[in-house]
C-alpha cells in the first residue's frame, strides 16, 4: 500500500489553501510551490515548506513540470496534489509524477487522457450508452471540414476546445458568417490555455440547466456518486453560482443521472474524485457534456450536504484505502449554495481586473474558501477568481438568505469585483424561485449597467474627505476654516460620472451634503460609524490618497485636480483595458479600418480579449507587437 507522508500541492490560491487545511489536519506535511508573483501568498505562508518555481507567467512556473518535480525531489515529497486548473488534467504531468516515483493524487493517466479530450471522451460515452448531444467530434480539424459539419449540425452551435474547460476556447455561434472568426479565436485560446488547438462542435441547447454528478472511485473497484450540483448560473461559459441539490431534481431523475455517470466512470475504470457534467432540458432529458478528472471548484456544496470531506477521500484513495461509504450509505441533508467572487467588471463584459487588495474581511458564519491577504496584488497572470462563499441551510431558501447576507457584508476594497452582481443574482425573483438556466444572466441582466454610487455613498465619501482635511489641520469638523459657515464644494467621480457636491457644516457637528444629513461621524481608519438621515450605520471604508473605497464602489476626489486636456472627439486612441500580453496584431500603419473591426487581441487572466475599432478611419500608429506585455491604460494604437 502506498505510503504518504509529505504532499506537494502543485497549485496556488484558494485551492492550494483548501487542500493544505485537510492534509495538515490528517497529519501530513505540505509543500507549496510559488512564482515570483506569489512569494508572499497565503498558500505559501500556510505550508510547512515552500519552493520557488519560476517567474510569474504560468508557462514558466505553475505549468513548468520539471520545476515542480524538482521541488518534490528537493523537499522529499512523496505525493503531488494538482488541485484544479493548471496541470490537474494534464496526462503528461500525471505520467511524469508516476515515472518519478511520486503518487499522483488523481485518476490514472489513461482516464485523464481519454476524458481530457472532449472529442475522444464523447466517442467513448456514445459507446458506453451515455446520452450525448448531436455534434462533430472527428479528427479532421481543417476549416473546410468544420464548416461543412457546422452546416450539418445547424445553428446555433457551440465550438469547444477538446482539451480543456472553464470557458476557454469556447464560442457560441449563431450564423455561418461568424463561424471562421470564432474558429480561429477558439483555436488560439485553446492552444494558449491547454497546449492543443483541437476543437469539437455541438448543437447548442438553448437555456438548459447545467447539472453535474460527483463521482468517487477507489482502486478496489468501488464507484459511487455523491448527489448532484446545479451550476446553471454562468457568465462567459464559466459558473459563478452553484448549489446542491438541483432545485428541480426528483429521486427518479437523480438515479438516472447517477447511473449514467457511473457508466461513464466504469468505462475508464475511474479512481479518485471526478465529475460528470450534463445539460438538462425542461423536459427532463439530459445529455453528457464532459467529465472533469479532478476536484471541482464547486465541491464544497457537495461536502456540506453530504457531511464529507472530499479532499480527505482523495488522500485515502491515493493511499490505497477503499472508499469510506457504499452507495447505499450516501445521504443528502439540507441545501448548500456557493458563489464565486471574481476580480472583474461585469459591466465591461466581465473584463478581469487587477489591483491591490486594500482590505479583505470575509463575513463570519459561513464557509469561505480563499487565498487572499490584505495588501496582495491581483496580477494579470492568473485566473481572476478571488475566493468562494458557501452557505448551508435546512432549506434552499435558508441557504440563499444566509449567502446573500454574507455576500453583502463581506468587505473587499481596492479591487473591482462581481460582488454587487452576485447579490443582485441571489436576490432576483427568478433565482429565488429556482427558475434558472445557463442563459439566466443574459436574459435578466443584459446589459449590466456600470457601477454607480447612490446619494448616501457620495455624501459619506465627501464627509470622509472633509473629516480628513479637518484632522490634518488638527481642528474639529466645524472649526478648521476661517469661513466654516461657507459651504464646501467637491467634484467627486465614480467611473466616468462626475458628481458636483456641496457640503455644509451645521450645528452640533452635523454635515448636510446635497440633501443627506450626517451626524456623529466617527472613524478609525477602517470603519465609519455615523447617523445618516436618522439611521445609525457602521460601514467599511478605506481612504487611499484621492480615493475613498466604500463597499462596491470607489469614489475619487477630483476637486484639486487641474482639468486635463480631453482627447479630441475624433481621436481614435486605443488603450489597454487592463494589464496583459498582446497575442495578435491584425493591423499596421496605413490600414483602413471600420468601426467594430478586430485590431488586437489581448490575453489576460487566461482569457483572450478582442480589442476592436471604435470608429472608421486609418491606422496612424501601432505601438505594440505580438508578445508585448502592456499595462492598464497603455496606448496601443491610434486611428485618425
Amino acid at each position: 500500500m502506498p505510503q504518504l507522508t509529505k504532499i506537494l500541492i502543485a497549485n496556488r490560491g484558494e485551492i492550494a489553501c483548501r487542500i493544505q487545511r485537510t492534509a495538515q489536519a490528517m497529519g501530513y506535511r505540505t509543500v507549496a510551490v510559488y512564482s515570483d508573483a506569489d512569494a508572499q501568498a497565503l498558500h505559501v505562508q500556510m505550508a510547512d515548506e515552500a519552493v520557488h518555481i519560476g517567474p510569474a507567467p504560468v508557462q514558466q512556473s505553475y505549468l513548468n513540470i520539471p520545476a515542480i518535480l524538482a521541488a518534490a525531489e528537493k523537499t522529499g515529497a512523496d505525493a503531488i496534489h494538482p488541485g484544479y486548473g493548471f496541470l490537474s488534467e494534464n496526462p503528461d504531468f500525471a505520467r511524469a509524477c508516476r515515472d518519478a516515483g511520486l503518487i499522483f493524487i488523481g485518476p490514472s493517466v489513461e482516464a485523464i487522457e481519454l476524458m481530457g479530450s472532449k472529442r475522444l471522451s464523447k466517442l467513448a460515452m456514445l459507446e458506453a450508452g451515455v446520452p450525448c448531444i448531436a455534434g462533430y467530434q472527428g479528427s479532421a480539424q481543417d476549416d473546410a471540414t468544420l464548416q461543412a459539419q457546422a452546416q450539418r449540425i445547424g445553428y446555433p452551435l457551440m465550438i469547444k476546445a477538446s482539451a480543456g474547460g472553464g470557458g476557454r476556447g469556447m464560442r457560441l455561434v449563431h450564423d455561418p458568417a461568424s463561424l471562421l472568426d470564432n474558429l480561429h479565436t477558439a483555436r488560439s485560446e485553446a492552444r494558449n490555455a491547454f497546449g492543443s488547438d483541437e476543437l469539437i462542435l455541438e448543437q447548442a441547447l438553448i437555456d438548459p440547466r447545467h447539472v453535474e454528478i460527483q463521482l468517487f472511485g477507489d482502486s478496489h473497484g468501488n464507484l459511487v456518486y455523491l448527489g448532484e450540483r446545479d451550476c446553471s448560473i454562468q457568465r462567459r461559459h464559466q459558473k459563478i453560482i452553484e448549489e446542491a441539490p438541483c432545485p428541480v431534481m426528483t429521486p427518479e431523475l437523480r438515479q438516472a443521472m447517477g447511473e449514467a455517470a457511473l457508466k461513464a466512470g466504469r468505462a475508464v475504470n475511474y479512481v479518485g474524485a471526478g465529475t460528470v457534467e450534463f445539460l438538462l432540458d425542461r423536459n427532463g432529458r439530459f445529455y453528457f457534456l464532459e467529465m472533469n478528472t479532478r476536484l471541482q471548484v464547486e465541491h464544497p456544496v457537495t461536502e456540506l450536504i453530504t457531511g464529507l470531506d472530499l479532499v480527505d477521500w482523495q488522500l485515502q484513495v491515493a493511499a490505497g484505502l477503499p472508499l469510506p461509504l457504499l452507495q447505499s450509505q450516501v445521504t443528502l441533508s439540507g441545501h448548500a449554495m456557493e458563489v464565486r467572487l471574481y476580480a472583474e467588471d461585469p459591466a465591461q463584459g466581465f473584463l478581469p481586473q487587477t489591483g491591490e487588495v486594500l482590505r479583505w474581511e470575509p463575513t463570519p458564519g459561513i464557509r469561505i474558501d480563499h487565498g487572499l491577504c490584505t495588501g496582495e496584488k491581483i496580477s494579470p497572470f492568473y485566473d481572476p477568481m478571488l475566493g468562494k462563499l458557501i452557505a448551508h441551510g435546512a432549506t434552499r431558501e435558508e441557504a440563499r438568505r444566509k449567502l446573500l447576507r454574507a455576500v453583502q457584508d463581506t468587505v473587499l476594497l481596492g479591487v473591482a469585483s462581481n460582488q454587487r452582481l452576485l447579490a443582485d443574482l441571489l436576490g432576483h425573483p427568478g433565482f429565488i424561485q429556482g427558475d434558472v438556466s445557463t442563459g439566466f444572466i443574459a436574459k435578466h441582466f443584459s446589459p449590466i449597467p456600470p457601477v454607480t454610487a447612490n446619494a448616501e455613498q457620495i455624501a459619506l465619501a465627501a464627509a470622509l474627505f472633509y473629516q480628513r482635511s479637518a484632522a490634518e489641520h488638527r481642528r474639529d469638523l466645524a472649526g478648521w476654516r476661517n469661513n466654516a459657515t461657507v459651504p464646501c464644494t467637491y467634484q467627486l467621480s465614480v467611473n466616468d460620472a462626475v458628481h458636483h457636491v456641496t457640503l455644509s457644516v451645521l450645528a452640533d457637528h452635523r454635515l448636510h451634503i446635497d440633501g443627506v444629513d450626517i451626524q456623529d461621524l466617527r472613524t478609525d481608519g477602517r470603519w465609519a460609524t455615523l447617523v445618516i438621515n436618522g439611521i445609525r450605520r457602521r460601514l467599511a471604508y478605506h481612504l487611499d490618497g484621492a480615493h475613498a473605497w466604500l463597499p462596491g464602489v470607489s469614489v475619487v476626489d477630483r476637486t484639486q485636480q487641474v482639468a486635463s486636456r480631453q482627447t479630441q472627439a475624433n481621436s481614435g486612441t486605443l488603450k489597454a483595458p487592463m494589464d496583459g500580453a498582446i497575442v495578435d496584431v491584425r493591423v499596421q500603419a496605413g490600414d483602413c479600418v471600420s468601426k467594430g473591426q478586430l485590431l488586437l487581441v489581448l490575453e489576460a487572466m487566461k482569457m483572450e480579449h478582442p480589442l476592436k475599432a471604435g470608429m472608421d478611419g486609418v491606422i496612424k500608429d501601432v505601438q505594440v507587437i505580438a508578445g508585448d506585455q502592456v499595462r492598464n491604460r497603455q496606448v496601443l494604437l491610434e486611428i485618425e
